[in-house]
């Protein structure tokens, strides 16, 4: 998961009321539905001592939310609503709402966040038209690209003179599928999308995966439906997104747990689990994958933290040792997620033990161990026996 979109929560002070809010009901009634929440959440956060202006200012932006998502996180601060994010699975109702130091940042993984940016591509032989998809449901349109519109048609005739003809067109088209697969790359770059789904005829579809860089490659999707022609029926496309989406989130949970299991060797090193050395990590900027796993305990254990997200101690006594004049006592996972973005760290999802070994998730996540606590992490230099800028100490 990227962490970007928090990044204007990062240079406010706080303190920050945070709420979750469920948007999933469309029907007639949905107008009213929203009253009360935005209502139920004013009330709640004046119980928990949010000031007049921003409860007035979180009201405001939860009686307004559109309903094009499950869900939304909104969180406001000094009388403003500094950011809403869409999430993918609605919340449960009433609204969570809190009011604390730090926005509440460990629900984004329960209910799935902002929806990882999908990069579609529409292609056929003569070129392709892309959408971009994920923070809202209607796409927004991303470009096209024109390849050379002749010779583009085969004939069927079968004399010396047409089968030169033929080769032409079909080096016409694997030209032009190089062509997209080329912008494809560079508009996936340009966007930050975390995934591709290419549509369109089976035989440009598969040419135009196959000429994309090898990265890309692993979280590029062929779908079965839609197409650019006028009249494509793309009804059963975002099905194949979401499916899509399933399939590379559980293929990054499983490779991040390898390479952290990995890790906990000794000759490696560069794993770090449990709050105290994920703390360390995160103050240091070492952390550059953050795991956590849904319900672990570690996840609302105190830690203590300061205005900057690289001042955060295990105990009290760290933190004012760091500067802190009066340090805050906040849950692990809300400090540790403000950190991973502050520095630029991803974040992986890990689901529940018992939804690990589920079949229907595969058997990759179900036969490995998972972070003690619910808490880990992979890092950007050895956390044993590790020297000034990364690597290890030399062996006499």
């Amino acid at each position: 998961m990227k962490l970007d979109i928090l990044e204007p929560l990062l240079s406010r002070p706080g303190p920050w009321a945070s709420v979750y809010v469920d948007t999933s009901r469309t029907s007639e009634n949905a107008v009213r539905i929203g009253e009360l929440q935005a209502r139920d959440a004013y009330d709640r956060l004046g119980e928990q001592g949010a000031d007049e202006a921003t409860r007035r200012a979180v009201r405001a932006t939860v009686d307004g939310l559109d309903r094009e998502h499950l869900g939304h996180a909104v969180f406001a601060t000094d009388g403003e609503t500094v950011l809403s994010v869409p999430l993918t699975d609605p919340p449960l109702s009433p609204p969570l709402t809190d009011w604390a130091p730090l926005a509440r940042l460990g629900p984004l993984l329960d209910h799935g966040g902002p929806e990882p940016r999908c990069l579609v591509a529409f292609v056929d032989r003569r070129g392709a038209d892309f959408e971009l998809r994920g923070m809202r449901r209607h796409p927004a349109d991303a470009g096209h690209v024109s390849g050379r519109q002749w010779p583009i048609h085969r004939t069927a005739r079968d004399d010396w003179g047409e089968r030169h003809f033929q080769l032409a067109v079909e080096n016409t088209w694997e030209e032009n599928a190089r062509e997209t697969a080329d912008v494809l790359a560079s508009e996936a770059a340009r966007t930050g999308a975390e995934m591709i789904v290419i549509a369109g005829d089976e035989r440009e579809r598969r040419s135009v995966w196959e000429q994309l860089p090898e990265p890309l490659r692993q979280i590029a999707y062929e779908a079965e439906s839609g197409g650019r022609a006028p009249g494509a029926d793309n009804t059963l496309l975002d099905a194949q997104i979401d499916a899509a989406r399933v399939d590379i989130a559980r293929q990054r949970a499983a490779e991040t747990l390898d390479r952290f299991q990995a890790g906990r060797m000794p000759s490696y090193g560069d794993s770090a689990e449990g709050v105290p050395s994920l703390v360390d990590a995160a103050r240091e900027h070492r952390l550059d994958t953050l795991l956590m796993r849904v319900g672990g305990p570690d996840l609302h254990r105190d830690v203590w933290v300061g205005r900057d997200p690289d001042q955060i101690a295990v105990r009290r006594t760290d933190a004012e040792a760091l500067g802190v004049y009066d340090p805050w006592a906040v849950r692990a996972d809300d400090a540790l997620l403000r950190s991973a973005a502050a520095t630029g760290a991803d974040v992986v999802p890990l689901p529940a033990e018992a939804d690990a070994r589920d079949e229907a998730l595969g058997p990759p996540l179900g036969s490995m161990e998972y972070p003690s606590g619910g808490l880990g992490g992979l890092l950007r230099w050895p956390y044993q026996d590790g020297v000034p800028g990364g690597g290890h100490r030399a062996v006499p």
